[in-house]
């Protein structure tokens, strides 16, 4: 590991020493987790699976309209 220093407001200071007592976990363990959590939601395959939930999300709809007539016209202007 590599030693970094941060800056935290004295309400995050507060919270983060009170989640700590709750839950007999080191602060910088508490931290380390939340950047881990917060660099898992950016990477390639978190994202692909968050979308995978979405597929044909708008298969059979009819209010929507013919999105390949749209970007077949769209392609003959350009």
């Amino acid at each position: 590991m590599v030693r970094t220093q941060i800056y935290l407001t004295a309400e995050e200071r507060a919270a983060l020493k009170t989640i700590a007592q709750q839950t007999g976990k080191k602060q910088s363990e508490l931290i380390r987790q939340a950047i881990d959590s917060f660099l898992a939601r950016y990477s390639p395959r978190e994202r692909t699976a968050l979308f995978k939930p979405a597929r044909g999300l708008w298969r059979g709809r009819t209010d929507l309209p013919d999105f390949g007539a749209l970007r077949r016209e769209l392609n003959r202007l350009t």
